[in-house]
């Protein structure tokens, strides 16, 4: 009964010693949490500053998605004998000039992606890549400053593709108005006279327009998480079957040194393209303005990130 007792003893003081010693370890980390945070807090306050020195700014991050596969006699599938491919990436950059009297912005945003199903037992099928995701767009803001968040601005933005149809359609805005500056990182622009041209082969659906601009980006990197959000809208005076707004946002994650994980995704909404594709796409050729169908544009991509 005594060695019984003693080695309940023994058991029981080695418990409460672990106890003791997890309940301090746990305290310990809570402590250098705290020390991190304040550390990191004193990281960002610094970087502030520097964002708020005047001079010029660059950088850029964004994603690339690589997926490739090959199958030879795997019957469970429609197409037992394929290879498939998805190859993608963005990139979105920047160069701002800050000065005490005039800002200088400038972006780019690229999103290029392609894919190919290649089925080997088919001998018309394609084996090579196709483009499937196509974005350009470039901006060029210049602000003289009227007080520290106002200023009057000119702005210029062209987008196009790339890949297909380089510059057909193709919209060049330019405009003049203000933009408020409330932050480092939001700008937001309202140009109420603005011209969009419009470059296309198309003359009977894409035609250009006197209107108003907006655009509104805000752009932030905190710790290890970079995002960028951009508005872009174009309300024409003449018809809003001319009108049209991009809404483009992207995530990364940095995981390790420059690499991470990426999210981008992208709405639109445009009139002139919905009625092009309807009637030299689709064949409908009694399409009008009135009765085509436009429908939300949307795109994204995941995969690994980068940022610099």
């Amino acid at each position: 009964m005594k060695k019984r007792g003693l080695l309940a003893l023994f058991l029981l003081a080695g418990m409460l010693a672990y106890s003791q010693t997890e309940a301090e370890l746990k305290a310990e980390k809570a402590v250098k949490k705290d020390s991190i945070a304040a550390i990191q807090g004193r990281v960002n306050a610094l970087q502030s500053q520097i964002d708020a020195l005047p001079g010029w700014k660059t950088g850029a991050f964004g994603t690339i998605g690589v997926n490739l596969s090959s199958f030879n006699n795997w019957y469970s599938q429609g197409f037992p004998n394929n290879s498939a491919g998805n190859i993608g990436f963005t990139v979105n950059a920047f160069a701002n000039l800050k000065e005490e009297k005039f800002f200088w912005r400038n972006s780019a945003n690229v999103n290029l992606q392609w894919v190919k199903l290649d089925d080997k037992d088919d001998a018309t099928d394609s084996d090579s890549f196709r483009e499937a995701t196509d974005v350009f767009n470039i901006t060029s803001l210049y602000g003289r400053k009227l007080s520290e968040k106002f200023a009057i601005s000119t702005l210029g933005e062209y987008r196009t593709t790339i890949l297909n149809n380089f510059n057909d359609p193709g919209y060049l805005d330019i405009g003049v108005g203000g933009t408020w500056t409330p932050t480092d990182n939001l700008v937001v622009v309202i140009h109420p006279l603005n011209y969009n041209f419009v470059f296309s082969s198309e003359d009977t659906i894409f035609n250009s327009s006197l209107g108003a601009k907006i655009v509104a980006d805000y752009t932030r990197q905190v710790g290890a998480i970079n995002f960028k959000s951009n508005l872009s809208l174009f309300q024409s005076y003449e018809s809003g079957d001319l009108s049209n707004w991009t809404w483009i946002n992207s995530f990364s994650y940095t995981l390790w040194k420059m690499i991470g994980v990426g999210f981008d995704f992208g709405l639109r909404n445009n009139k002139q393209e919905a009625l092009n594709y309807s009637i030299n796409t689709l064949g409908n050729t009694t399409e009008t303005f009135d009765t085509v169908d436009n429908d939300l544009q949307t795109y994204w991509t995941i995969g690994l990130s980068y940022a610099f």
